[in-house]
C-alpha cells in the first residue's frame, strides 16, 4: 500500500473509530472490563451514592450501621489485541471483508483503552506469531497499531488459535484483558489452550463471519476456493440439498465453537460483516455487567 493511501487509511479509521469509542462506548468498557481490574482499599462509612453491592455486610452488621468498600483501580491495566491474520480474512461479499472489519473492531477497542489510560499490545496470528507489539499508551502507539492493521503481510495463509493462546499465557506474565479476532475457522482443537489462557487472564472471543459462509446464494454452478488451501471445488448452489448441507454445516460448527468458548468459560459475540459491529460489542460490554 502506497504511504499517501495507507495515511488517509489511517485517519479515516481513527475519526471513525475514536469517535465510537469516545461517545458510544462512554463509561461501558470502563464498567465492562476495567472493573476487573479494581482492588479492595478500605472501608468508609456509607456515603450516598456508594453502590449497594459494594456495602460491606460483616462491617455494617458490628457496627450497626452501613458501611461501603473502597476500592481503587489497578495503576495500569492491559489490554491485548489477538488477531487473525490468516488468509481466510480476506473474503467478504456484502458490506466489507473480513479483515477490514476485525481492522475496525480492533481499533475501536484500542482507541476505549487508551482513553481509560489502558496499555494495548497487539499479537498477529496464523498457524504462527507473526508479529507481536509490546503495550504501550497513547495516541502515537494506536496509530502505529492501526497502521500495522491496514498492511501487514502474513507470511504463513493458514490458522491456529492454539498458537496466540498459548504465546498469551507464556508470554503475557501480569494478567491482562485478551481480545481474540477471528473468524475461528480453524481445523486444530484449541479448547485446552483457551482454557489454560483464559484462567491466567480474562478472554474475550470476538467471532467475524460472512453471509455467506452461512447461507450459499442460488446462482447455479459455483467455484469455491480454500483461502488457506488453495482447494478448489465446484458446488451447483441451484440445489436446494445443497445449500441445505451448507447451512448445515454452518449452524453445527458454529455450534461447536460456541460451545468450546463457553466450557472455557469465555465471553464472546459473533459479528456478520454486513451487521453492526458497534451493536454487537455493546451487547458484548452489557452482557459482563
Amino acid at each position: 500500500m502506497e504511504t499517501s493511501e495507507l495515511i488517509a487509511k489511517v485517519r479515516k479509521i481513527e475519526i471513525k473509530t475514536r469517535g465510537l469509542s469516545s461517545n458510544i462506548f462512554a463509561g461501558q468498557y470502563h464498567t465492562a472490563f476495567k472493573g476487573r481490574g479494581m482492588a479492595f482499599s478500605e472501608v468508609r462509612e456509607y456515603q450516598y451514592g456508594d453502590e449497594p453491592r459494594d456495602i460491606d455486610w460483616n462491617v455494617t452488621a458490628r457496627m450497626n450501621k452501613p458501611y461501603s468498600k473502597v476500592f481503587e483501580e489497578e495503576r495500569e491495566l492491559t489490554v491485548m489485541l489477538m488477531v487473525d491474520v490468516s488468509d481466510s480474512l480476506n473474503f467478504g461479499t456484502q458490506v466489507m471483508m473480513k479483515r477490514e472489519m476485525v481492522t475496525e473492531i480492533a481499533a475501536t477497542l484500542a482507541f476505549a483503552a487508551i482513553e481509560n489510560n489502558d496499555k494495548v499490545g497487539l499479537v498477529f496470528f496464523s498457524d504462527r506469531i507473526e508479529k507481536f507489539i509490546p503495550p504501550k499508551k497513547g495516541r502515537k502507539h494506536i496509530l502505529y497499531l492501526i497502521r500495522e492493521l491496514l498492511n501487514y503481510e502474513p507470511e504463513s495463509k493458514s490458522t491456529d488459535i492454539t498458537v496466540p493462546l498459548e504465546f498469551l499465557t507464556g508470554a503475557v506474565k501480569k494478567r491482562c484483558t485478551a481480545f481474540l479476532l477471528s473468524d475461528f475457522i480453524d481445523q486444530h482443537d484449541y479448547k485446552n489452550a483457551l482454557s489454560i489462557a483464559n484462567r491466567k487472564h480474562d478472554v474475550v472471543a470476538i467471532r467475524v463471519y460472512d453471509r455467506r459462509m452461512q447461507d450459499l446464494p442460488d446462482v447455479g454452478l459455483m467455484k469455491l476456493t480454500d483461502a488457506e488451501t488453495g482447494q478448489e471445488m465446484y458446488v451447483d448452489t441451484s440445489s436446494s440439498r445443497v445449500r441445505e448441507a451448507h447451512r448445515k454445516w454452518f449452524d453445527e460448527n458454529t455450534a461447536r465453537i460456541q460451545d468450546c468458548l463457553t466450557r472455557s468459560s469465555v465471553d464472546s459475540v459473533s459479528v456478520r460483516t454486513d451487521q453492526d459491529y458497534v451493536k454487537a460489542l455493546m451487547g458484548l460490554f452489557a452482557k459482563r455487567n
